[in-house]
This record gives C-alpha cells, structure tokens and sequence, in this order.
C-alpha cells in the first residue's frame, strides 16, 4: 500500500547518551528513510539503541536499529531498518496502530493449547480426511509429473481428461465427507464452531492454499470476505490453480448451493429491475434512480443492461467501501457504454455503512431513490446494525419506491462449508427475522421470496405513503 503524499516526522535517534535529530520519512512497510539534522554526518553504517517520535500526542519509542547509506532523491541520507523488533509501518501511518511483525508468536503456546480443547471425534475426523486429502494429492501429483515436458495443448487435453473422469470421483468423495462433516459439527454452539473451525484450518491450511478460492477467503487480502475478486472467482465457476490437485479444490466450493445463489442472485436482481422498466416505460418514465448498497463491482449490471435502450432507462449509483471494487464497477461501465455504443448515467460513493448511520440527513447527501438493492451487505450485520441500516435506506426510498434486501437463509446447506473451510462466516437469519428488522416501520409493504436454492433470500420492501 502506497501513499499519495510523503509521511514526514521528526525524531530522535538515540545512541547511548547521545541524542541526534533526524527527520524520518516512510519508506516502505518495515523502514524508514532518514535525513540528519543540524549538520550530523553519519557514518556509512551505523547501529542505534532506539528511534523516538510522537504522534497524536503520543510518545513512541522503537528498538535497535540500523542506519545504511542508499541513493536518495529525496535527499535523505539513507535507510533506517529495525533488526530485534521488525515494525509494520502501513499499520502505523494508515491504520494508527504499532504492530510488530513477530506479534502472533507471542500467542504461540495459547495457539499450540488450543488442541486440548478439541473434541476426540472432530479431531479423529480431522486427521483421516488429512490422510485422504494426502493420499489423492500425491496421485494427482504424480499424474501432473507424468504430463510434464508434453506439449501445453496435450497437456490441458489429458488435465481434462482427468478432471472429467477421477477428478469428478474426488469431487464426489468431497461431498460425501462434508455430509459426514455436517453430522459431525450439527449440535456445536457458537463458541464450539470458532475454536474447531480454527483447529480445523490449521490442520488442512496445506490443501486450502492449493485453491485459489480458498487461498483468497481465509487470507483476505483486503480485510474482508466476498470481495470482487472472490465473487469473481464464483461467478466463473471454473477450474483454476497450478495443479489438477488445486484446480479441483477450487471448483468444488463454487459448484457448492451457496456459490450457484450468488450467481443467481444477479438475475433475480436483473429480472426484477426488467419487471420495473416494463412499468416504467407503461408511464413514459426513464432514468428512474437506482441505488445499489455495496455493490463491489456491479457484475449484475451485465445481466440488466443488454441493450442500449437498457442503458437509457436507469440511473445508477453505485456505493461501496471499497475504492478497488467501485474502480472496477466503473471500467464495467465503460466496457458496457462501448458495447453498446450508449451512455450509462452512473455516479459513485466511496462510503460506508458508518457514514449511512453517522449522517441525520442523508437524503440531502445522496438524494432519494426509485429503487435500491443490497445483494450481499447484509450478510455481515448484526441485527441492531442491520435494523438501522434497513430504517435509513428505507428513509432515502420515494414514496411508491421499491427496495430489494438480500441475506442468506439459516439453512444454507453450504454454512459449514464455508465455516470451516474457506473461514466465512455469515449472520444467517430466517424469513421472520428478516421481516422483523422492518417492525419500527408499519407502512412498510414487505414479504420474501428465495432463490432458486433457497440457500438465499430476499426481503421486497414497497415504500406506502404514510398512514
């Protein structure tokens, strides 16, 4: 992670009883640049005892460190590196707080004790399905070794061949260990789930990481689970990884129930916007405003706009946390506009969830709506934080105006799937507590339907004038 400015600071640089001025400036995550001050002249290398600063009024003292000479056009005279304790500076400078690399391993023994509290019969499955997770890899394996130095168009035939024939009987023997699975871990509470879900993930971590998917979900390279290029991933729903063995871990989750209702969530969406168009074009009415909460990056404005006439019709705007996923919503855009030889009204929020519930009035921010959807935001909010989400969009919707509210069902067949194994843990809710988080507004008109899975459903809301 870069900066668009230089992060500068005064310090000190402590050596014994010596104090030498110095002005830092971020380098990268773990060092520092450093000019010295009043006319000091280090030497080529040195070693000192401690770096001291403030920030936001706070004394902040770093170990041992070591100055060396590096080309600088900044004019800075070199780089300063910390070599007991390693510190994460995109941690301090862009999150405000000090972390230090070796943090985990002070929590190594409490990790290490955590298998005492593991149930025998989930640790006996644990290590059986190691043995045959081991077992298929090696024969897979040893099949890719067979393929190598083979032409890369036989190559890819043979791979196909293989996934077609034993790799499916690999994906059948995954289905049925995840059955043995649900029987196992059925009557766990909340607590019983997160300590074996843990214990569960350090056991097999080495076959997770041979799936892209899995990879992406349990390390969360952008803080959190679902982003776009994990819905990406979904969408595909194809074989990807370095290896047969990698290839079939990662089809078999996104051939999984909850994987086919993401994908169909994009045409229920698309249908339901074509159902409003069709009304609207009744009443001559175009341009209707469209809000889309989270939207990642709008894969489902494929499925909506398939004409240049469907790019007439709405008015989008699309809100999200995420500036990578709004940056690549906006090249879908433009991807779209080129297609079809037609301008899509579109504007973007960079906001998120606390900005919604922090700002009194925010329909003069945002504006009011026609028509606002939310496929998967709410999948990650507890109900207080869910029921007021709910209460200000309904607050920006027009009177007469319709929103749409997805959220999967507590009887998503893929829950502990996606629990255990890709580390993704949803707040499930049933159709009733999905109507309730209306309760505080009676004029609102609501019912839900699923998708085709019925892994997922929706809550339609119509806005009723007040009564």
């Amino acid at each position: 992670m870069r900066h668009r400015e230089p992060i500068q600071f005064k310090a000190d640089l402590l050596k014994g009883k010596e104090i030498i001025p110095v002005e830092a400036t971020y380098d990268t995550k773990f060092s520092l640049m450093i000019q010295f001050l009043n006319g000091s002249k280090p030497s080529r290398k040195s070693d000192f005892t401690k770096l001291v600063f403030e920030k936001n009024g706070a004394q902040i003292e770093m170990g041992p460190c070591r100055f060396t000479t590096v080309s600088s056009k900044t004019g800075a005279h070199g780089r300063l590196i910390f070599y007991e304790d390693v510190y994460d500076f995109n941690s301090l400078f862009f999150e405000n707080r000090l972390e230090k690399l070796q943090a985990e391993f002070q929590n190594v023994s409490l990790i290490l004790a955590h298998k005492n509290k593991i149930k025998a019969k989930f640790k006996e499955y644990t290590a059986n399905l190691t043995y045959d997770l081991t077992v298929y890899k090696n024969l897979f394996d040893k099949l890719d070794a067979r393929m190598a130095g083979e032409p890369e168009e036989i190559q890819q035939h043979v791979q196909d061949a293989i996934i077609a024939t034993e790799g499916r009987q690999f994906m059948i023997f995954l289905d049925k260990k995840l059955e043995e699975f649900e029987y196992l871990v059925a009557n766990y509470n909340k607590k019983d789930h997160e300590r074996h879900g843990f214990y569960f993930r350090k056991q097999l971590w080495s076959f997770i990481l041979c799936s892209p998917f899995m990879a992406r979900t349990n390390l969360k390279p952008r803080g959190y689970s679902g982003d776009s290029v994990m819905m990406n991933m979904i969408y595909a729903n194809d074989y990807e990884g370095r290896s047969t063995f990698g290839k079939l871990m990662h089809k078999h989750p996104n051939e999984h129930p909850a994987a086919q209702a993401v994908r169909n969530r994009r045409d229920v969406i698309a249908n339901i916007l074509a159902s409003y168009r069709a009304k609207d074009e009744k009443k001559n009415a175009r341009h209707r405003k469209v809000l889309s909460v989270a939207c990642g990056p709008a894969f489902e404005l494929k499925n909506v706009l398939k004409t240049a006439n469907d790019c007439a019709t709405f008015h989008f705007t699309l809100l999200d946390q995420d500036t990578k996923a709004l940056a690549e919503a906006k090249k879908l855009i433009a991807q779209l506009e080129k297609k079809y030889s037609a301008k899509i009204k579109v504007d973007y929020l960079n906001e998120s969830v606390r900005t919604m519930l922090t700002t009194p009035a925010l329909e003069k921010m945002w504006g009011k709506f026609d028509y606002i959807y939310s496929m998967g935001l709410f999948d990650y909010l507890t109900p207080p934080v869910a029921k007021a989400v709910l209460e200000k969009l309904y607050r920006i919707l027009k009177v007469g105006g319709k929103m749409v509210i997805g959220n999967f069902h507590i009887s998503n067949p893929s829950r502990f799937y996606m629990e255990y194994w890709l580390d993704w843990v949803l707040y499930y809710r049933s159709e009733q507590d999905l109507i309730d988080l209306l309760k505080s507004i009676p004029s609102a008109e609501s019912d839900v339907f699923f998708e085709e899975t019925g892994s997922q459903m929706f809550l339609r809301v119509k806005k009723a004038a007040n009564r």
